[in-house]
C-alpha cells in the first residue's frame, strides 16, 4: 500500500509550484533590460534588451500601464520514488530476520494553465491564474507484511480545476542609482480544487488490525485550504547579466475537517526563496539560470492521532532551473523552462513552455 503520511499532501500541493513547485507557479516573463540605466519601454512594445527567461513566480518588472499579457501555459512533473519498510529484528549487523516490503511510486502530474495580467501604473499590476491538472500515478509493491515473491501494480488518478491564485504586485524602487530594482507581491490561492479532504479515503491496517496509514482513493487536485504568500523579489541588472532573486512566506488558513481527521488542521506554513541570473544572446534570445528552495513545516492537528505523530519538523524541496526565451515578435514570446530536484521530495524533473502574449 501508499504509506505516504497523509499530512504531507496538502503540503505538497501547496508547494508544488516551488517544489517543485512545482507545476502550479506563475512565472512572470515580463522583459527585463539588461543594462543599468534603465528606462520604460517605448510604447510601440519593442523592448531593446531581450527578455530574460523567468525561471519562478514574479521575476520580472511590472506589466507596463494600459498593457493586457495573456499567458497560456503547460507544464508536465515527474516524480519517481522508492520506499523500503522492515519488519523484523537484528541477529547480528549483517543479518536480518523478518520482512522487507519495498514498493516503487512514480507520478505524473500534467498542468495546463492560463494567465491574465493588467498593467493599471507604471508601477502596479494584478494577475489571475486558473490551471487545470491531471495526475497520475502508479504504485508497485508486494503485500505488507506477507512472505510472497509477487509485485502488485496499482494505479490512481485524479482530474480537475486546480486552485485559483489572484496576485497583485507593486514595484517599490526605479533601479536608478546603482539600486536594484524591488518589487512586493501578494498572492492568494483559493481552494477551489479537489483537496485531499475532498475525496475518498481508507485507513491502511497491518495484519493484526493495526492502522500504518492513510491511503487516497483518488488524487487530489488543489490544497483545500487558503493560502495568502506575501513576498519581495529583486532585480539587478549589471551588463551582460541581470541578477534575480525572490523571498516569500505563505501563510495557510486552518480549517476543521472532521473529527475522523484530527479536527482542525492546520497545514504547515512555507518559507520560500530563490537566485539566479540571466543573460541575453541577442534581442531575441536569452538564457538563465536559477535556484529555487522551499521549507515546509509539519501540519499540526487539534486531535493527536498516533498515525500523524511520527513526522519530521520540515520538509525541503529545492530545485535547480535553467530556461530559453526567444522573441517571437514585439507582442509575443515562447519560453521553456527546465527544472531538476536537488532534493528527495521534489519533482525529480518538470518541464514548463509558456507563451505570453501582449495587447
Amino acid at each position: 500500500m501508499n504509506k505516504t503520511p497523509f499530512w504531507i499532501i496538502p503540503l505538497i500541493s501547496l508547494a508544488h509550484p516551488v517544489a517543485g513547485n512545482a507545476a502550479q507557479a506563475d512565472r512572470d516573463s515580463t522583459p527585463v533590460p539588461t543594462t543599468t540605466e534603465i528606462r520604460t519601454a517605448p510604447e510601440d512594445g519593442h523592448d531593446p534588451a531581450t527578455d530574460v527567461a523567468s525561471i519562478t513566480a514574479d521575476r520580472g518588472i511590472v506589466t507596463r500601464p494600459g498593457r493586457f499579457t495573456i499567458e497560456p501555459s503547460f507544464s508536465h512533473a515527474h516524480s519517481n520514488s522508492t520506499a523500503v519498510a522492515i519488519e523484523g529484528y537484528t541477529v547480528i549487523p549483517a543479518l536480518l530476520i523478518g520482512l522487507i516490503n519495498i514498493s516503487e511510486i512514480q507520478r505524473d502530474i500534467f498542468v495546463g494553465a492560463m494567465s491574465l495580467k493588467y498593467g493599471f501604473t507604471s508601477k502596479f499590476e494584478a494577475a489571475v491564474r486558473v490551471p487545470y491538472l491531471s495526475i497520475n500515478e502508479d504504485l508497485r509493491e508486494r503485500d505488507v507484511f506477507q512472505g510472497t515473491p509477487v509485485d502488485t501494480l496499482r494505479e490512481s488518478s485524479g482530474e480537475g480545476l486546480g486552485d485559483v491564485e489572484l496576485s497583485a504586485r507593486y514595484q517599490l524602487t526605479d533601479g536608478l542609482g546603482g539600486w536594484p530594482y524591488v518589487i512586493g507581491a501578494l498572492r492568494v490561492r483559493a481552494p477551489t480544487g479537489e483537496g485531499p479532504y475532498d475525496v475518498d479515503q481508507r485507513v491502511i491496517e497491518d495484519n493484526q488490525g493495526n492502522p500504518i496509514g492513510i491511503e487516497l482513493e483518488s488524487r487530489p487536485t488543489g490544497s483545500g485550504f487558503w493560502a495568502f504568500e506575501p513576498g519581495l523579489s529583486f532585480i539587478y541588472p549589471t551588463d551582460p547579466a541581470v541578477l534575480f532573486g525572490n523571498l516569500s512566506y505563505v501563510w495557510t488558513l486552518k480549517e476543521e475537517q472532521g473529527f475522523e481527521n484530527g479536527g482542525t488542521v492546520d497545514p504547515g506554513d512555507i518559507v520560500r526563496f530563490g537566485f539566479g541570473m540571466g543573460f541575453a544572446f541577442n534581442e531575441r534570445t536569452s538564457f538563465s539560470l536559477g535556484y529555487d528552495h522551499s521549507v515546509i513545516r509539519k501540519t499540526t492537528f487539534e486531535r493527536n492521532i498516533d498515525l500523524f505523530e511520527s513526522n519530521f519538523d520540515r520538509i525541503q524541496i529545492g530545485s535547480l532551473s535553467f530556461g530559453l526565451s526567444q522573441r517571437l515578435s514585439q507582442a509575443t514570446s515562447l519560453s521553456l523552462t527546465v527544472s531538476i530536484g536537488v532534493t528527495e521530495n521534489a519533482p525529480n524533473s518538470e518541464i514548463t513552455l509558456k507563451l505570453p502574449i501582449s495587447l
